[in-house]
Formats: structure tokens, C-alpha cells, sequence
């Protein structure tokens, strides 16, 4: 069976400004990977991650601005929402 790598030792899967892909697999941010990571890094700060989270978004939603059209029509603000603010695992009391 293979461990996984500590959070620390792995590159971190971070967002690509303006287009909110992650820098390491391309994928819509935040990935599973950075969700991992996420979760790991802020386990029992829940809060600490909505708001760090809610930063992500705001970042986010001024990027449009600034999107290219040459990648296609900008997300819908709901859309980026749902995919920054909506993954978190229910709060386990």
C-alpha cells in the first residue's frame, strides 16, 4: 500500500488568478486535491477556513473583470459560489 505525503511535503494545489484553475491538475479551484489539503490543514478551524474561503470567493468574483474572452463567457458569480463556498463536509459537533 502506498502513504500518502503529508500535506507539508506535497505541492500545494493552489488557484491560477484570474481563471480560479488549480495550478498543479488544471482543474476548477479548489480541486479535490486542494480540498484535501483544505480540510487537513484547517481540521478543527472550521471557521478559520469559511473565511478563508470567503476571501477566495471575493478574489474570485473581482477577477471577472479581468477574464479573458478568449477562454469562453465568465463564470456565473452562483456558480462560483457553490464551487469556493459549497464543498465543506457537514460540521461534526
Amino acid at each position: 500500500m502506498i502513504d500518502p505525503k503529508p500535506v507539508a511535503s506535497r505541492q500545494l494545489h493552489l488557484p491560477l488568478r484570474p481563471v480560479w484553475c488549480c495550478r498543479i491538475c488544471a482543474q476548477p479551484w479548489p480541486c479535490a486535491d486542494a480540498r484535501l489539503d483544505l480540510t487537513v490543514s484547517f481540521r478543527h478551524q472550521r471557521i478559520a477556513l469559511m473565511l478563508y474561503l470567503g476571501t477566495q470567493f471575493v478574489d474570485a468574483i473581482s477577477d471577472l473583470h479581468v477574464y479573458d474572452s478568449a477562454l469562453g463567457p465568465p463564470p456565473d458569480v452562483r456558480a462560483i459560489f457553490d464551487r469556493i463556498m459549497c464543498w465543506m463536509p457537514p460540521d461534526r459537533q
